[in-house]
């Protein structure tokens, strides 16, 4: 049935909203109006549309729906729905059971918003009607669910859940083979703090002897154990593991680490002493000697110095005063300072530099820049030449130096020495281009004007004889070797 063109644009052009003026109706009362207006359009639509196709409707059993015999057969079935499913809860209205038989709804009649005996309701408001609860069965949760609850874990899911951060529970395994699957899946997991957390449980669950036979076979969760206990300093554990590995090399040197929680020298002392008898390696033996005798040897120089410093016997201290103990120095520092206060002093006192430099076996370069820097720190420079001074089998004297001559000016340099001292130094480096640059850069002129004289280039000099201050002693000396016919310049 074709609708006419005015109905069409009547439908089309029709709206539940319309613009806003101060003579409009109440807005609750023309919302009504209008939603009224658009439902009664919609329906004459609908029942156009159902008269156009009208179709007669049957159920599965070949009766016509809505017919007498359809309704019986209907409500015979929901009765039967009803006594034997009680499961779920039944529904409680003051109102008459609905059954689909008896409701006279249909879903044309939903659209059209009327009911078959011609009583109008919406679907909304038959959703709404509180006498009608519709009520739905709880669905079991996936048991997967519950295993988050219940721990009901194998241990290879433990560390999965381990390693993605999941809080798990470990205390279910309480079997010897169950924890030793734990751990081996930890291991084979490359996860260290997987490993240490199972570490920590079977620490607290097995007997020490038990967990140190285990881990006796596998070598990575042994390792990450010694780094755990070392870590949290549970030396004493540590001790009996490694008593019970037969590593007593590791276990002297645990002991003799504990000295670094000994604050009085005299104790520590006396424990670095019961040391010596523990079964180091011959190098780490050689060591813990030497530590105790330069501790045993530093007790009494301070002991000593302290009291020449309060009695003010020794002008050096009161000319350059201490400025912290020795105590617990290491060796080059203790060199260092016996050369500062005690550099004149027989090699038969404890204090002597040299006496420390033969019984601690340092090398002859060791030995050197520590009493230069000491000697050149308080510019005793006649000490610093006579560390220098070396005489040959026929008894001539040369300078010789461990240290490169050019290192040997810079700390020179950095202790203020003068330029008398630095020329003599300067003069000493062997290649010429590197000597004249340090002679210019301490402005040592005559190591310049003679390199240049040596190496015989006229135009070198007078390039620096343009340099030097008019009428001084550097250019009156240029001047005599320019005018030396003896001379052969190369240029």
């Amino acid at each position: 049935m074709m609708k006419s063109k005015a109905d069409e644009e009547d439908y089309w052009n029709s709206s539940k909203f319309k613009a806003f003026t101060f003579d409009d109706e109440d807005d609750e009362f023309s919302q009504l109006k209008e939603s009224k207006r658009a439902v009664n359009s919609i329906r004459r639509l609908v029942e156009e549309d159902d008269d156009e196709d009208e179709v007669e409707k049957v159920s599965w059993s070949g009766e016509p729906i809505g017919s007498i015999s359809w309704s019986v057969s209907e409500t015979a079935a929901s009765n039967q729905r009803t006594d034997r499913e009680p499961a779920f809860p039944k529904i409680t209205t003051d109102t008459t059971s609905i059954s689909r038989s008896h409701s006279g709804y249909s879903l044309s009649a939903l659209f059209k918003g009327k009911t078959r005996g011609g009583n109008f309701q919406s679907f909304t408001d038959t959703l709404s009607d509180s006498s009608v609860r519709l009520y739905a069965p709880e669905l079991r949760k996936p048991k997967s669910e519950y295993k988050d609850y219940i721990s009901d874990w194998s241990p290879e899911e433990t560390v999965q859940r381990m390693q993605q951060g999941k809080v798990v529970s470990l205390e279910k395994f309480r079997s010897l083979q169950e924890k030793l699957l734990l751990l081996d899946y930890s291991v084979s997991a490359h996860d260290g703090n997987v490993i240490t957390a199972v570490l920590i449980y079977l620490k607290r669950t097995l007997s020490k002897e038990v967990l140190f036979r285990e881990l006796t076979d596998r070598q990575t969760a042994l390792r990450h154990f010694i780094h755990y206990l070392t870590e949290s300093k549970d030396h004493r554990l540590l001790l009996e593991l490694l008593r019970a590995l037969g590593r007593t090399e590791d276990v002297a040197l645990l002991q003799y680490k504990e000295h670094l929680a000994i604050t009085d020298e005299n104790k520590k002392r006396d424990f670095l002493k019961s040391c010596l008898s523990l079964p180091f390696s011959p190098e780490d033996s050689s060591h813990v000697q030497d530590h105790y005798t330069l501790l045993e040897r530093q007790i009494i120089i301070e002991a000593t110095d302290g009291q020449a410093e309060r009695g003010g016997k020794l002008e050096i201290f009161q000319k350059f005063p201490r400025k912290a103990s020795i105590l617990n120095m290491p060796l080059i520092t203790t060199l260092y300072y016996c050369c500062f206060y005690h550099y004149a002093e027989s090699e038969g006192t404890y204090s002597s530099p040299l006496n420390i430099r033969q019984t601690f076996k340092l090398s002859e370069k060791q030995f050197f820049v520590t009493a230069l820097a000491a000697r050149a720190k308080l510019k005793a420079w006649s000490d610093v030449d006579s560390l220098f001074t070396s005489r040959n089998w026929l008894g001539f004297t040369r300078k010789k130096s461990p240290l490169s001559f050019q290192r040997v000016v810079d700390v020179l340099h950095k202790n203020s020495a003068p330029t008398q001292v630095l020329q003599d130094y300067v003069a000493l480096v062997d290649d010429a281009e590197l000597r004249i640059t340090l002679a210019q850069k301490h402005k040592c002129h005559d190591i310049v004007i003679n390199t240049y004289r040596d190496l015989k280039d006229r135009q070198q000099l007078l390039g620096y004889r343009a340099k030097m201050v008019r009428g001084s002693a550097e250019e009156r000396k240029i001047n005599e070797l320019l005018n030396n016919s003896q001379i052969r310049w190369k240029n």
